[in-house]
């Protein structure tokens, strides 16, 4: 009798651990930004202001982006310093993107 009873008591409170360790490891302003610049990386392609070769290299950046974003919810938790790293390569990303669009080179 108890036995069926701690498990109906176990399985909510597992339930509620795994949610809220869903809810921890979620990086919703890492994701905009991602979206964000994966857009402006787009517009660069259709209006020319990308090459070939710049779009592949960012293209790369933004996958390594996404690669350290999955390793740092890996665990469920995304820690204020995988947070911080994850900021500082968006911004490294987003600085590439501006530095390729504006640049003066021939895109023919």
């Amino acid at each position: 009798m108890k036995i069926n009873s701690m498990k109906s008591n176990c399985i909510p409170a597992v339930l509620i651990a795994l949610c809220s360790a869903t809810a921890i490891a979620a990086t919703p302003v890492v994701d905009q930004r991602e979206k964000n610049q994966k857009a402006r990386i787009q517009q660069g392609v259709k209006t020319g202001e990308l090459t070939v070769r710049e779009t592949k290299q960012l293209i790369k950046g933004q996958k390594q982006l996404r690669k350290m974003e999955r390793r740092a919810k890996s665990d469920g938790v995304v820690t204020k310093k995988e947070r911080a790293k994850l900021h500082s390569k968006a911004n490294k990303e987003s600085a590439k993107i501006k530095k390729n669009k504006h640049d003066k080179q021939d895109r023919n």
